[in-house]
């Protein structure tokens, strides 16, 4: 039987319809119940922290506080409870002016004004200062030792002036580091660019995969370097594929961090049967899939679920192309897998090591990309480039040489698929 599916794509949606009996499993997080007050869940968190005092208690009056905050690339809601951080600090005798946030932009691009103000809201932009982490000015850091992996530790000045550095920011799986959120707001968030640099080229180490964090080198250095600069407090929150509130956690960036990382691993984690011949899966629309560099998380969770010389139809508008000229620079250097490979372990540079992250996965299964960027870039990133479903699908067809494969579908892209029952 014929069925319609509908999955978000930038900041619409894309429907299709395929023949139902193929489908095998289709992938959603655990039912969980959302937040019915963020807000007031928000304000538990901070008054009753894991592993340290409460938020009011830790700041003094005449003491500086600056909030490291998600950009436009991760959705953490962060309008929600940056109010509420503000407010409970005035309450304790800590002034707006004493106040400032700093985006964690990691090597992204500068946000804009309008960026800015969306991320945290207009009531929020008006009482404090904002600023950019550019990763790239040498200027903006301050140097603070060398991590046991070798990496040299800088941290932003607008960061590290403050009495208090306050980390916030969401969690979920990720590719390399294990999990998001914690100490990656310092680390790579407002981190100088040899301090990125130098800490991911630690993905090339075994233990460096998605949901993992004892035993990461990623992890463990990001920690060591952030340890040098501590953060007073943190703020993690958990969302749904809808962006609602489903958990928040607040106190020692470690502990907190830790206990978070249970969470999202209980509800996002979901081990099927069977790899499939093909999964069809979305990013979960914008922020999400607004390029390739974001895309590519999604590529790793469908890869956990397909089988070995299967096929990946990602849904994935990327109306910014790559995401990275590097990467993209050096796609049109090296033009397969084992050449990217060979380049990145002999010279790492961010950008560069998007293209081992993504072409690492092609080895595996043939990805056909539905997305608004022009066919010869995607070809350029050794996608196959399909202008909507219907082209996808007999694509995939073709080159499964099967008429009914069975079918994996994954919704929304953040799923993860850590154990597969073989």
């Amino acid at each position: 039987m014929q069925k319609d599916y509908t999955y978000k794509y930038g900041k619409g949606k894309v429907n299709f319809t395929i023949d139902d009996s193929l489908v095998t499993d289709e992938l959603y997080i655990k039912q969980c119940s959302v937040l019915p007050d963020p807000a007031e869940s928000v304000r538990e968190a901070i008054r009753n922290p894991i592993g340290c005092k409460p938020l009011r208690d830790i700041v003094k009056p005449g003491e500086t506080v600056v909030f490291i905050v998600n950009d436009t690339t991760r959705v953490a809601n962060s309008h929600i409870f940056m109010p509420i951080l503000l407010d409970e600090l005035n309450s304790a005798g800590i002034p707006d002016k004493d106040m400032w946030i700093v985006f964690a932009l990691g090597t992204h691009r500068l946000m804009t004004e309008e960026e800015m103000v969306g991320e945290v809201g207009s009531a929020v932009a008006q009482r404090v200062r904002m600023y950019n982490s550019d990763c790239r000015d040498e200027g903006q850091f301050r140097y603070f030792g060398t991590t046991s992996y070798g990496t040299p530790v800088y941290f932003n000045n607008k960061v590290v002036e403050a009495d208090h550095i306050i980390c916030t920011g969401s969690v979920v799986h990720h590719f390399f580091a294990g999990f998001g959120g914690g100490r990656k707001a310092m680390l790579p968030g407002v981190a100088y660019y040899e301090t990125v640099r130098k800490n991911h080229s630690l993905m090339l180490d075994s233990n460096a995969v998605i949901g993992k964090l004892e035993g990461n080198p990623i992890y463990h250095d990001q920690v060591e370097g952030t340890e040098m600069c501590r953060p007073s407090f943190l703020i993690n929150v958990v969302l749904n594929e809808k962006k609602e509130f489903l958990r928040v956690f607040a106190g020692d960036y470690i502990q907190a961090h830790r206990e978070c990382c249970e969470f999202v691993n209980d509800v996002y984690g979901v081990p099927v049967e069977k790899e499939a011949d093909l999964v069809i899966a979305s990013c979960g629309g914008y922020p999400k899939d607004i390029n390739v560099y974001q895309l590519q998380k999604t590529m790793d969770n469908a890869w956990c679920a397909v089988r070995k010389g299967g096929v990946v139809i990602i849904l994935g508008e990327c109306a910014e192309g790559s995401g990275s000229a590097t990467y993209e620079k050096t796609m049109q250097q090296y033009t397969t897998p084992e050449q990217v490979e060979t380049a990145v372990r002999a010279d790492f540079q961010i950008g560069a090591h998007k293209a081992f992250a993504v072409t690492r996965l092609m080895k595996k299964a043939h990805f056909i990309l539905v997305s608004s960027m022009p066919p010869e870039l995607a070809r350029l990133l050794l996608f196959t480039p399909a202008k909507d479903m219907e082209e996808a699908m007999k694509i995939a067809m073709n080159t499964l040489g099967m008429s009914q494969p069975r079918i994996i579908l994954m919704p929304m892209g953040s799923i993860t698929v850590p154990l597969i029952n073989k």
